[in-house]
């Protein structure tokens, strides 16, 4: 038997022969003019033209704008070694891009052209995604990959919570926000237990290292995703009680031992590993500050929730993002001045949003450093990863590290 070719050669624009090429791209350029335009707004520099309050566009837009196509590009990549089958490319690609393209502009000016119209615009791209996915699992019987067919359930009814409010029919948007940044904790917490575990052995192992490798994945793995399901949930539903607050310490002590089992300590001269750690890290963190929240409220709320966002999201996305497009794009896995400059920036914003409600009358010029540092690792990202995503794939040994 022949196998199944995962790629096929386009006559269109190398920008859309792969999911995580424009996708990775927008997420990023978003990500980078949607923090300033909310701190302009959040300082009554400029009114916004939403129908939602700037907090809730806010949270919006980090969620279901820039976490949304980056959960796109990094599924539409993995998605053809999963099945087999052929990628999304060319025009339905485009047509793709297009669609989350058309919903942030859609809930930008809901106040000008309508909440029905922009609720509209902005639900097409999470539910004809969720139906491309659908196709592709169902048709390649992949089994093991069907939780991703339920996160992208669930990041379509947080959206539609979201706008539900935005029309005047239920009082939604909270329970939305939260039940879509929960989707995304949760596609972390299982991914990052898959690639850091693999990635750091196969490192340990190219170097010949004497360090003790990752733990496999065994029950412990199991308790510790079962914990934080159980946690999010909590979160969502009733996130004030105190059964929440004994979930969110359990999940984060149990997420904790088990980024303490893949042996980050032995990557640090990796910084495309290390950030991988790294993000993990912020996952258990933010849940073990919603935790002391919860029982001691001596640490704000903002706080764990930016720990989790800004930090564990942040993060791991921007891992994810670029040593796939490396990877991709034929280059060396090695993290450059850039990337690396990419990783600090990002790890100074999360520090940053995490200490901001500490400083007191300087609230407002801490969180705008933080949000200059977030703005600088995406902006970063798009300006040193735009021509490789736009350029054919390359021999590793023709390019020099980003």
């Amino acid at each position: 038997m022949t196998a199944i070719p995962r790629f096929r050669a386009q006559a269109g624009p190398v920008l859309f022969s792969a999911g995580f090429r424009p996708f990775f791209l927008v997420s990023a350029l978003w990500a980078a003019i949607a923090v300033p335009l909310w701190l302009l707004s959040l300082a009554g520099d400029g009114e916004m033209p939403s129908v939602l309050s700037p907090v809730y566009w806010h949270v919006h837009e980090m969620v279901f704008g820039y976490g949304a196509a980056t959960v796109a590009g990094f599924l539409l990549t993995a998605i053809p070694n999963w099945t087999g089958r052929m990628p999304l490319q060319g025009g339905p690609l485009g047509l793709l891009v297009g669609l989350w393209l058309a919903g942030r502009i859609g809930v930008l000016l809901s106040a000008v052209i309508g909440a029905p119209s922009a609720a509209i615009l902005d639900l097409a791209f999470p539910l004809v995604f969720l139906g491309v996915v659908a196709r592709e699992i169902l048709a390649g019987r992949n089994w093991r990959n069907l939780p991703m067919l339920v996160a992208l359930l669930l990041l379509l009814l947080g959206n539609l919570g979201v706008h539900l409010e935005a029309l005047g029919i239920a009082v939604t948007a909270e329970i939305g926000n939260r039940l879509g940044l929960a989707t995304l904790l949760m596609l972390i917490s299982l991914v990052g237990g898959r690639i850091i575990p693999s990635f750091t052995r196969n490192w340990l192992a190219k170097q010949n290292a004497e360090a003790a490798v990752p733990a496999p994945f065994d029950a412990f793995d199991r308790a510790a995703l079962v914990l934080t399901g159980l946690a999010l949930a909590a979160w969502v539903i009733v996130p004030d009680a105190a059964i929440a607050s004994w979930a969110e310490l359990a999940a984060g002590i149990a997420l904790g031992l088990r980024l303490w089992r893949w042996r980050g300590a032995s990557t640090l001269r990796e910084p495309l590993l290390w950030i991988l750690h790294l993000g993990y890290f912020w996952l258990a963190l933010g849940f073990l500050l919603l935790a002391l929240d919860g029982f001691f409220p001596l640490v704000p709320e903002t706080s764990a929730l930016h720990a989790l966002t800004v930090g564990a999201i942040g993060t791991m996305t921007l891992a994810v993002m670029t040593r796939a497009s490396l990877g991709h794009t034929g280059r060396p896995l090695v993290a450059g001045r850039g990337t690396t400059t990419i990783y600090a920036l990002v790890t100074a914003a999360a520090v940053l949003r995490l200490l901001a409600p500490l400083a007191g009358d300087q609230y407002m010029p801490a969180l705008s450093v933080a949000g200059i540092a977030w703005s600088g690792a995406f902006g970063l990202f798009f300006v040193l990863y735009l021509r490789p995503l736009a350029q054919p794939r390359v021999s590793g040994g023709e390019a020099r590290p980003i």
